[in-house]
């Protein structure tokens, strides 16, 4: 049994194919499959089912990953302890909402591009309770997400941050500087928001409707930087993240409306599974979003 071997074996768990396995490792599909084959002898057992393009691990293939994960994780931190670490050249496959794409994911980006030049990133954008389901079936390495505070034996939570959802306008709008403010004050406004399947947008609805209250927006768009370009341009109100409307509001830009009777907030969250195998560029995410670079 090789480290190569178990290398081979983890990324087609992770991407569900011989031929991308092979794409992503520089090996041909045919080494790939020897490697599998000749694993799958020493073991006596089957590691995977291949029922035309689908790949699904055995019942005895999921029991090997948690082996071949400790393994992994093992020879790592023998290569770091020894002073012998590689640079970072493994794909990291993250999943993220939106907004934090948008607004928090940028500098960790440019980070990579400069320090970790080999490492492929992709990045695919969904609703949390999608992202947790690909976290669950080995589709991402980890997930970022803006929602309440969520728990599970089988996940890894590395970082857990407060984030205030607020209401925002043009510094010049009539209700701006305001500290009267009552949220029934605001109804009649008009508003541009982001779609009702979005949580925290949800949250708003959901808490609306327990006062017998409700807000018919002007508009409802899944792209917050239109959002904010039409309540920095005086036409409305809107409800978002704090870390989206940061930098504007500093700029005095947008201005966040004191609302005396009314406050949400979420939390910035990154899991990842327990049995997935820690890779020392996951290692690295983590640490530049423990910094408070995201």
């Amino acid at each position: 049994m090789e480290i190569r071997q178990l290398n081979t074996f983890m990324k087609i768990v992770q991407l569900r194919s011989f031929s991308k396995a092979a794409q992503v490792l520089g090996y041909t599909q045919s080494a790939v499959t020897i490697q599998i084959r000749l694993l799958e002898e020493e073991l006596n057992v089957r590691l995977f089912d291949r029922i035309g393009k689908l790949v699904t691990l055995t019942q005895p293939g999921k029991e090997f990953q948690y082996y071949a994960n400790s393994i992994l994780e093992k020879a790592d931190a023998a290569k770091s302890a020894l002073g012998k670490v590689s640079p970072l050249e493994h794909p990291l496959h993250i999943g993220t909402i939106d907004s934090l794409c948008l607004f928090k994911m940028p500098p960790v980006l440019q980070y990579f591009y400069v320090h970790h030049p080999h490492v492929s990133i992709k990045i695919t954008t969904a609703s949390p309770r999608e992202l947790i389901y690909m976290m669950e079936h080995n589709q991402v390495d980890i997930i970022y997400i803006l929602d309440n505070p969520v728990y599970n034996n089988e996940w890894v939570k590395v970082m857990e941050e407060q984030e205030y959802i607020v209401f925002v306008s043009s510094p010049s709008y009539h209700l701006a500087g305001n500290p009267l403010i009552r949220l029934e004050d605001l109804l009649h406004e008009p508003f541009f928001l982001t779609e009702k399947e979005d949580n925290y947008r949800y949250s708003l609805d959901q808490y609306l409707a327990s006062k017998k209250m409700e807000i018919t927006p002007f508009l409802e768009l899944g792209n917050i930087e239109v959002i904010i370009d039409m309540v920095k341009k005086n036409m409305g109100l809107s409800f978002l993240p704090h870390f989206s409307v940061a930098e504007s509001v500093r700029k005095n830009e947008l201005a966040i409306l004191d609302v005396s009777d009314f406050q949400m907030s979420m939390f910035r969250q990154i899991f990842y599974h327990k049995d997935k195998w820690f890779t020392e560029e996951m290692k690295e995410f983590i640490r530049l979003a423990q910094l408070g670079m995201i």
